[in-house]
């Protein structure tokens, strides 16, 4: 069978890399701009940086600017540009450039780092030139509100009342801020070929409305929520959802939304997020409301994604989806993903769906549930094409079978771009039969990965012992090094380790507490150094992790994370009190290790759980002052558990993080007070923070102080130890002082032992849930720009 066209995702996956980019023509150090030149430059980043959820949109930084100066600071330099014509000042007086001297085409760029709301609203009206560019339809074609939290009603409504007709793709996801009638002013929009409108409240009739307006639509992401009636969609609107060929639909209630009035869908994607009880406590069902139809019109499909959040009810409802896929297999579909947590059994529908699969299809991406793949011969007969994404997640599959029935001997994988091997235990093993978890791996099965696949960007090892043996130059950091394209990457802590110097060292550092909760010990003051050079000196920079790190240069996206790691807030459940102990590799993995990471220059998101020989933290000094692009930081349970060993060095490490945006701690007995709070205080661009620990204390008149200095936080979520009055009172003072002047902003502050814990996580917007306040790995969870 002749392989399909690639779509724009799959080319995307396979664009080369890197490439050059282009630089601003005013620069100074790094990318900032000289004093007096009143030019904002962008930092040169390398070109994988557009690979991430958005690609290149939040790279150019108009999601919210790349540390900040996207909005207020960008933004300024245009008011003062429009301040110099209306003034007069010349060149000479002002010592600088005059941006008006530079051509269109720098300008636009200069002005794609501004929000749309800031563009339209306001730079528009400081000067006649800034005005005619400002309504560039490369500037108004694409409209990102989904990370823009100060955009309220009254700012969309005169967004699209300026420039509606202009925009072509509208992303409002996450806005959950927004009241429903903000989507009434989308209709203004008449050309709309594509809206995501992914966690904004909308009703049966609302959607109906707007969707009627909107002829040239086709690509839609909405929320079906309890409520939704299918019945209430026009025939306008109904025709409008017929030439909808992507479809990107949340269902937190059992239903097919609006999948049987898209009749030519080409991409869906469906993500289950339903509960199995009510609010009353009532058991759900997962049968679809009666006089839904039940024929979902599959024959275009090329991609099918589903995401299951745990629960019963989900499981049964997808089932509901693949009847009708079992049925018939569409002949062009090139990517089959079903993400679920926990056991999924195969039924007789889904083995006759798969046997289809194997006679009909070539696929060029690939996730199944592990009961569907463990003991069974489906990748025997599963043809692939060109394939970019494997997800083989907590499954038993073996090195040996991962070399024969996938790499097929290293043919036809240089395409591969995304794989995701996490909690396979034994993916580096010959076979699984008779081998432990802990056992060494084999090196030659990793070494023909890496030849294979040469072209990965992104790659998941977490979960699993990934244990070297003593041969030189075959430990994994060693082998993973010659993969120079990678973006991402995730490994468990036992996996870096230099055997060598694990043999030769005791495992813990002599005034180390044991990772256990009985009683404090005194470590006395702690010290530690306060440069790259004096880190060097404590640490061979030979060792396999600091050349690992040295080698992957354009690394942005990094977690560490033990192998037995589990965190404190699992979804559905209440809170985990004990914790297991870490791997006997683990235990030489600290502060040396840690400093190595500050080599990433373009680091962006750094994840480190579960580390037990953290001494001081100052490492994470180290990574304050190297990786100036740090966005997205999350620290769970390092070093000793009895004790925050680390927090002088992570608060003088939060002192140069002015980027930061997300940080997420889990640590217990973790102290949230004055000092800390005056620290965090230094991240600037900081919008988000969430803060887990068992038996952790806060201090109330702390966190109101940093919420008034910190003016860009939108969500602040501490699970501690206090009692449920302290967390309420905080709460409810910081909604009160706050909630005015930040629209968007999310406060739950709750005792992490309560147990009504799972009935207030419930209520948190999806966006934050799913991004920050629950743990877990993100490296190569999705394929590539599998949304826009």
């Amino acid at each position: 069978m002749a392989a399909a066209p690639r779509s724009r995702w799959r080319r995307e996956a396979a664009a080369p890399f890197p490439r050059s980019r282009l630089k601003m023509a005013a620069r100074g150090g790094g990318g900032v701009a000289r004093r007096g030149s009143r030019v904002m430059a962008a930092p040169e980043e390398p070109s994988g940086s557009r690979t991430g959820g958005e690609p290149g949109r939040e790279a150019a930084g108009l999601s919210g600017g790349r540390c900040g100066e996207g909005t207020a600071a960008a933004t300024a330099v245009m008011f003062r540009c429009g301040e110099e014509l209306v003034s007069g000042e010349s060149e000479e007086e002002s010592n600088g450039v005059n941006l008006m001297e530079f051509s269109d085409e720098i300008l636009l760029h200069i002005l794609s780092y501004v929000p749309c709301t800031d563009l339209v609203l306001n730079v528009r009206k400081t000067c006649r030139k800034l005005a005619t560019l400002c309504l560039d339809k490369s500037l108004t074609h694409t409209v990102l509100l989904q990370k823009d939290y100060k955009v309220n009603k009254d700012k969309v409504k005169q967004l699209m009342r300026d420039i509606g007709k202009e925009i072509y793709q509208l992303n409002m996801a996450g806005c959950y801020w927004l009241p429903s009638s903000t989507i009434d002013h989308v209709i203004r929009c008449k050309n709309l070929v594509k809206l995501n409108l992914s966690g904004c409240h909308i009703t049966s009739l609302r959607l109906s409305k707007m969707l009627s307006a909107l002829q040239h639509l086709r690509s839609l992401a909405i929320d079906v929520n309890p409520g939704f009636d299918a019945s209430q969609l026009s025939s306008e609107c109904k025709a409008t959802l017929s030439r909808v060929s992507e479809l990107k639909q949340t269902l937190y209630t059992p239903s097919y939304g609006v999948v049987p009035c898209c009749t030519s869908l080409e991409k869906l994607l469906l993500y289950f997020e339903i509960l199995d009880r009510s609010r009353e406590g009532f058991m759900l069902s997962g049968q679809l409301m009666v006089g839904e139809s039940n024929v979902p019109h599959y024959q275009n499909l090329r991609v099918f994604y589903a995401r299951l959040a745990p629960g019963y009810v989900n499981q049964e409802v997808v089932r509901l989806y693949l009847a009708v896929l079992s049925d018939r297999t569409p002949e062009n579909l090139h990517a089959f993903l079903i993400s679920a947590p926990g056991s999924f059994a195969e039924t007789g529908a889904t083995k006759n769906l798969l046997d289809s699969m194997a006679r009909n299809v070539r696929l060029d991406a690939l996730q199944l549930p592990k009961a569907w793949i463990n003991g069974s011969g489906l990748l025997q007969h599963l043809k692939f094409n060109n394939p970019f994404y494997f997800s083989f997640s907590r499954c038993t599959l073996s090195g040996g079978h991962l070399i024969q029935r996938v790499i097929n001997g290293g043919k036809d994988l240089k395409s591969l771009t995304s794989l995701n091997l996490s909690g396979c235990v034994h993916c580096l093993a010959p076979e699984s039969l008779f081998r432990k978890a802990e056992d060494d791996i084999d090196s030659s099965i990793l070494e023909s990965l890496v030849v294979s696949c040469c072209n990965l960007r992104h790659l998941n090892l977490s979960a699993a012992h990934h244990h070297s043996s003593e041969s030189i130059g075959n430990h994994l950091c060693q082998l993973l090094s010659r993969l120079k394209h990678l973006l991402s990457l995730a490994l468990p802590v036992c996996s870096i380790t230099d055997v060598a110097a694990n043999v030769e060292k005791p495992p813990t550092q002599p005034n180390a507490a044991p990772q256990t909760f009985g009683k404090k010990v005194r470590v006395g003051i702690q010290t530690y150094p306060r440069n790259l050079t004096d880190q060097a000196n404590q640490k061979i920079e030979s060792s396999v992790f600091w050349t690992l790190m040295g080698s992957l240069r354009f690394l942005e996206t990094l977690e560490i994370i033990g192998s037995s790691f589990s965190s404190a807030m699992p979804r559905n459940e209440p809170a985990i009190r004990n914790s297991l102990p870490p791997c006997v590799r683990a235990q030489s993995v600290g502060d040396s290790e840690v400093a190595a990471i500050s080599q990433l220059t373009y680091l962006q998101s750094l994840t480190l759980a579960q580390l037990p020989n953290i001494i001081t933290g100052s490492g994470l000094v180290s990574i304050g002052l190297q990786c100036q692009h740090l966005r997205t930081l999350s620290l769970a349970n390092l070093g000793m558990m009895g004790k925050v060993v680390y927090m002088s060095a992570l608060m003088d490490m939060l002192k140069h993080c002015k980027c930061l945006r997300d940080l997420r701690l889990e640590q217990p007995y973790f102290s949230a007070g004055a000092q800390f709070f005056q620290a965090l205080s230094h991240c600037s661009s900081l919008q988000r923070l969430c803060i887990v620990s068992r038996s952790g204390t806060l201090q109330s008149d702390a966190v109101m102080s940093f919420m008034a200095s910190c003016l860009e936080v939108v969500m602040c979520h501490m699970f501690m130890g206090e009692s449920l009055t302290v967390c309420r009172n905080l709460q409810q003072s910081i909604v009160r002082s706050f909630q005015a002047d930040r629209p968007a902003l999310n406060v739950v502050i709750f005792p992490l032992l309560h147990e009504d814990l799972t009935e207030v996580i419930r209520d948190v917007p999806m966006r934050h849930l799913d991004e920050i306040t629950l743990f877990k790995s993100r490296v190569a969870e999705e394929p590539p720009n599998l949304w826009w």
